[in-house]
């Protein structure tokens, strides 16, 4: 996976009013949610989220705009796993789980979260407002990034639209007919401005195939997932799956045996314990994982090569397909 970085384009005048909108456009083959940091004086206020889709635009200020300094930080859906997008900021602003403006957002209060912001730097569009761009290594066009947002998607969801890279063909088109026929959708769908919330939704729920993991606690669970092909074991997360949400990990090819581990977090993702026990779900088969994104196929040692080991279970898929839910004891 490329590296996701900010295009910081062109630059803006440091502290001059610009009788303008601010939108942010996301050339990436991810749906976004973005916050921004506005500094101006000694007074600094974050407001998100902004959901982007893959190849749109939106307006994150409208009017006149001072600012020392405007700041960014974008996160990928959870449906993705654990955000590709490097949080690598040199400023620490305050977030919340939700929606949210604030005011002062040096100083986190109960309910807030610090989060790592960088600097960005619009240039001023044609149509005189300012812009910005979300972009990967890939550097995709609009139509680029909308299909390789689709074919991400299509994976995630259990349809073979590999490799991800924004050029259309037989493979993908097949993919993605298999889908609209398996929900019921026209092929005029696929132009709908919703159609990347349909397929977040098909993500959630439940699937006839392949692995899903539904979370029916009230915490955010992280997941990660392990496939033997005879040969290597391959570990792979961590996947974020909301309350009451489902999410098939991206299991490719035909694994002779999948495995699976879950555990439940709080807003610091810290695991959550009741009566002095970690919440989690999982069984005997210790693999290799890291706190961070991880992809590992050795498995041997993993406390000599400094990684963490957590206890697997084995995925039982001669049906075809299993749902894994997690449960409240």
């Amino acid at each position: 996976m490329g590296t996701v970085a900010v295009l910081a384009i062109a630059l803006l005048a440091a502290a001059s009013p610009a009788h303008a909108d601010l939108k942010l456009c996301n050339h990436m083959s991810y749906v976004i949610e973005a916050a921004i940091g506005i500094e101006d004086r000694t007074a600094t206020a974050t407001r998100g989220w902004f959901r982007i889709d893959p190849a749109a635009c939106r307006v994150v200020l409208q009017g006149t705009l001072s600012a020392d300094r405007i700041l960014l930080n974008a996160r990928a859906l959870g449906v993705y796993g654990s955000s590709p997008i490097p949080q690598n900021g040199s400023d620490t602003l305050c977030v919340a789980p939700d929606n949210f403006v604030i005011a002062a957002a040096r100083q986190c209060r109960a309910g807030q979260t610090p989060a790592p912001f960088t600097q960005i730097t619009p240039t001023t569009a044609d149509d005189g407002n300012l812009v910005a761009y979300l972009a990967e290594d890939s550097d995709y066009n609009d139509e680029q990034a909308r299909l390789a947002g689709i074919q991400r998607l299509l994976v995630i969801a259990g349809y073979d639209a590999a490799p991800i890279d924004g050029v259309d063909g037989p493979k993908t088109q097949a993919a993605l007919a298999a889908f609209l026929k398996s929900r019921g959708l026209s092929p005029d769908s696929v132009q709908s401005p919703n159609f990347f919330a349909t397929m977040i939704e098909a993500v959630q729920t439940p699937s006839s195939t392949g692995l899903t993991w539904c979370n029916d606690t009230p915490h955010k669970v992280m997941a990660a997932v392990a496939t033997d092909d005879g040969k290597t074991v391959i570990s792979r997360g961590w996947y974020r799956i909301d309350p009451g949400k489902c999410l098939h990990p991206d299991v490719t090819g035909q694994p002779k045996q999948i495995f699976s581990f879950a555990e439940a977090v709080d807003a610091d993702n810290r695991t959550i314990k009741l009566k002095d026990r970690p919440l989690n779900w999982g069984g005997t088969k210790e693999l290799c994982t890291r706190e961070s994104k991880f992809e590992i196929n050795d498995q041997g040692d993993c406390s000599a090569r400094g990684l963490a080991s957590s206890g697997f279970a084995p995925v039982d898929m001669s049906s075809g397909g299993k749902t894994l839910r997690f449960a409240m004891p």
